[in-house]
């Protein structure tokens, strides 16, 4: 039940989301202020807390904090594969990551731009932006399930998973209040396939990302 960013929606955000991620990259005394706010996740502020489970490697990550009436349900648990297992803790942090940016009021999201780069974070910034221009946010479980992680190379690999938000409501971004009136439908069932590049910090980032509502095969 999240509602999605419209292909005309997306057209009018464009210059917004150029904006933001220009920032990204450095100054820009015209972005605006929600784009200043996400344009402040770089990768090198943060917790060193991880949002997921706890794994073995070293790498300092940011903290990720979703307030208490979202909770994402990622489903399947580990592989067996420590290196599969890595691929798809850090493609639960970046969903994360972009759900804390829509969801927390804060100054600074750093996980966004760690956990994602390229088209991957501009598809972010054009998603996130279509609840900030409308100032809306939303509650509820989101489930994630059938994630399968095919590596191309030692550092690429694909990662394709269906979500399911009926259990998702729209909230006022001002108000709090939450319309549990909206239906499930079958749009609120996305099939997704990313392609994840593992950066020199070891991190697995999404690089681009390619959705489709309404999916049988996640139905």
């Amino acid at each position: 039940m999240r509602t999605r960013t419209t292909t005309a929606a997306a057209t009018a955000l464009t210059a917004a989301v150029a904006l933001l991620l220009t920032g990204c990259g450095g100054s820009d005394a015209s972005t605006t202020k929600d784009s200043d706010e996400i344009a402040e996740a770089d990768s090198g502020s943060g917790s060193s807390k991880p949002s997921v489970s706890p794994s073995s490697d070293d790498i300092e990550r940011p903290e990720i904090k979703l307030p208490s009436d979202v909770k994402n349900v990622f489903e399947g648990g580990t592989t067996g594969d420590p290196v599969k297992d890595a691929v798809l803790a850090d493609n639960e942090r970046r969903i994360n990551s972009m759900d804390e940016a829509i969801t927390v009021d804060a100054k600074k999201y750093p996980a966004l731009k760690f956990y994602s780069k390229g088209d991957a974070l501009a598809s972010a910034a054009t998603y996130i932006m279509s609840f900030r221009e409308e100032n809306r946010s939303f509650t509820g479980k989101t489930r994630y399930y059938d994630r399968e992680v095919t590596f191309h190379k030692d550092d690429v690999a694909s990662v394709t998973y269906c979500m399911d938000a009926t259990q998702t409501y729209p909230k006022d971004g001002t108000t709090g209040k939450v319309d549990r009136s909206v239906k499930a439908s079958p749009s609120d069932y996305v099939f997704h396939s990313t392609r994840v590049e593992k950066n020199a910090k070891g991190v697995w980032q999404t690089a681009t990302v390619s959705s489709t509502e309404a999916a049988k095969r996640c139905m």
